[in-house]
């Protein structure tokens, strides 16, 4: 009997957190990628303008947010120097009262190397296969690229590391649609930007580094007081593709602010990570006012975050070594 729709994408994000586990190691307590990071809280406040594009709570209101920076990769340990720990993430949760809660997530490229999560699958898989290969071009990975231009984009677009998590822009690229009070919709994709002037590293400026040199700074960053960050939607126009995460809406497209985040302190430990073990951040909206578009990789990575967040939280105590 073939799976069902729902069995088919918890068995492809199975597969898929075994797959991030094959090419970064089994760490136990830790995500399978973005593994290294660390909680700031703060406040969001909306615009006039989010209000009017959505009915949800947390653009009518301000409302406290929990942010998670992280490097890629699920190695817990990996220096801010190494170009793996490029494109960084930032998580962004509103916290709506009680247990409820609706999450952004986003990386500090515009770029995804997939439409799918099957084809997450391949990737992953002749990832590993290139390891250990030893025979002549073209390799695994020379060969799935060749048949998906879109993962050699990522791989080839810039992936710029500044002196600090809030001197990057950050990008959601899936779609979502936005709900207004009076039923409107608007189809938007998130994106985060800086409000700090900070200069982007060079290779040889990275070297100079400390391996934990942007975990060090956030905390200096955010001592004599609260930084801002700007959230921003880009909205799309009829023909925009919104199933696929590959595919970028062109830059004429309208972008209007929703609101800023303040963020006022790193979360101190061991609550901190006490918390990043426990947090499961959601893809899927679940909040009345916004609602998931018709990305298929919507329901894959929140299965996968979900498998991985319940193994994660089974785990025994954590001992992190920033």
């Amino acid at each position: 009997m073939p799976l069902s729709t729902s069995e088919q994408v918890n068995a492809t994000a199975e597969a898929l957190l075994g797959g991030f586990q094959a090419a970064f190691g089994k760490h136990p307590g830790y995500r399978p990628a973005h593994s290294k990071g660390t909680l700031v809280t703060g406040t969001f406040t909306p615009t006039t303008e989010a209000a009017k594009l959505s009915k949800a709570q947390h653009f009518n209101s301000p409302t406290s947010i929990t942010v998670r920076f992280s490097n890629s990769t699920g190695i817990p340990v990996i220096p801010d120097t190494d170009p793996n720990a490029s494109p960084r993430g930032l998580g962004l949760r509103f916290n709506l009262g009680g247990r409820q809660h609706t999450d952004i997530i986003t990386h500090s490229t515009p770029f995804f190397p997939v439409k799918t999560g099957e084809d997450f699958l391949g990737f992953l898989g002749a990832l590993g296969a290139n390891a250990a290969y030893k025979g002549e071009s073209p390799t695994p990975l020379e060969t799935f690229l060749g048949a998906h231009p879109e993962t050699l984009a990522f791989i080839q677009a810039p992936k710029p590391t500044a002196e600090s998590f809030v001197g990057l822009s950050y990008f959601g690229v899936n779609a979502f649609k936005l709900i207004a009070a009076d039923g409107t919709v608007t189809t938007v994709r998130y994106q985060i930007h800086p409000t700090v002037g900070t200069k982007e590293l060079s290779a040889e400026e990275l070297g100079t580094k400390s391996p934990n040199f942007l975990f060090e700074e956030l905390p200096e960053r955010l001592a004599p007081g609260p930084v801002e960050l700007k959230l921003v939607v880009q909205i799309a126009e009829e023909g925009d593709p919104t199933n696929d995460a590959t595919v970028h809406w062109p830059e004429s497209r309208g972008v209007v602010e929703l609101g800023t985040l303040k963020l006022e302190a790193i979360e101190p430990e061991p609550k901190n990570a006490e918390d990043q073990k426990y947090i499961i951040y959601d893809p899927i909206p679940r909040v009345d006012g916004v609602e998931p578009s018709d990305d298929p990789l919507l329901d894959v990575r929140a299965s996968l975050y979900l498998i991985s967040g319940r193994e994660r939280r089974a785990a025994p105590e954590l001992q992190i070594n920033l």
